[in-house]
């Protein structure tokens, strides 16, 4: 089948690589256009880009698809001209109109890192975290005009454990979403049974995964264990749990467990045990255990190198 291949990070990467190796023909790859990034602020390719190049695909940034504009129109016209059986999105970060949907031959395929119609939206890997899921995984959905909407095709499931962050669980979607479009698209005659067999959504389950912001990483030391841990984890490669030192600086917070150790009625927010698992923190309810920091200007340290540093102590309190 002829393929456009829509998507940015590394989740959308993995899939596109994958289907590099099928027999499949990618005939156009889009992905949004290079940004600034980095400490020297350089123009970077996303990871699909870098991908397509390395693979000699033709590569297409428009800034958007938009009827309204001469630009967008442009960018209908030249997608429809590439004549493609399908369109696979995963994580591309443009709204495509339903024009665009309608295009292909088959429509357009999205692969979503999550158990649709759950969490639905930006940010469905860290929500499942905070939230407490202990289930997640992959659907392949056949995209319609609204949000996460459409019609599912395929399901993959994938335990979310008490070590898992963001950044661990979005690999192991992101090698199930290679695998699930690779398995919907193994032939064009098993791409339509699945289309024939398809599921519509059940909107009585719908929970939205909201984006992420900054303030939102602000531990709250008067939330339970429970979930200061949970929220550490989901926040994890971004935008990074913290907790203030003074007026100007902040102590990130890279990861977590929860702890052993019982207080004692100490305030919330009191260091009360410093060890080789990591710094002990009185909660709202229960203790969790800080096993990552990073302070101002520094380097992620362990709790072996917390201790050497001398920087914390038993008894200190985080506001």
């Amino acid at each position: 089948m002829k393929i456009i291949f829509a998507g940015t990070p590394e989740f959308a990467a993995s899939a596109l690589a994958a289907l590099i190796q099928t027999d499949h023909e990618i005939v156009a790859v889009y992905t949004q256009p290079d940004r600034k990034s980095g400490r020297g602020q350089k123009m970077t390719a996303s990871a699909v880009k870098q991908l397509a190049l390395e693979n000699n695909l033709p590569v297409y940034q428009p800034l958007h698809f938009k009827s309204s504009t001469e630009e967008g129109l442009l960018a209908q016209q030249e997608l429809a001209a590439l004549g493609a059986d399908v369109m696979v999105v995963a994580a591309y970060g443009l709204i495509l109109p339903l024009t665009v949907l309608d295009t292909p031959k088959y429509g357009c395929l999205n692969i979503h890192g999550s158990l649709l119609p759950r969490w639905r939206g930006a940010a469905p890997i860290q929500r499942a975290i905070a939230t407490g899921d202990t289930e997640t995984g992959v659907t392949i959905m056949k995209m319609a005009a609204g949000l996460d909407t459409g019609d599912m095709l395929y399901k993959t499931h994938c335990p979310i454990t008490a070590e898992d962050t963001s950044a661990s669980l979005y690999n192991k979607l992101a090698s199930q979403g290679a695998e699930a479009i690779c398995t919907v698209l193994e032939s064009e005659q098993k791409l339509q049974q699945y289309l024939d067999t398809r599921e519509v959504q059940d909107e009585q389950f719908t929970v939205y995964a909201h984006k992420l912001t900054k303030t939102e990483a602000q531990i709250d030391w008067t939330q339970s264990a429970i979930e200061i841990d949970r929220n550490i984890r989901a926040f994890n490669p971004w935008p990074v749990a913290f907790t203030p030192i003074d007026e100007n600086n902040n102590l990130r917070v890279w990861n977590s467990q929860l702890s052993n150790v019982i207080g004692n009625g100490e305030a919330v927010g009191t260091i009360i045990q410093m060890d080789k698992q990591g710094v002990h923190v009185v909660c709202g309810e229960g203790v969790v255990c800080l096993t990552s920091l990073q302070w101002p200007g520094g380097k992620a340290v362990n709790p072996i190198q917390i201790i050497q540093g001398h920087k914390l102590s038993v008894g200190h309190l985080f506001a």
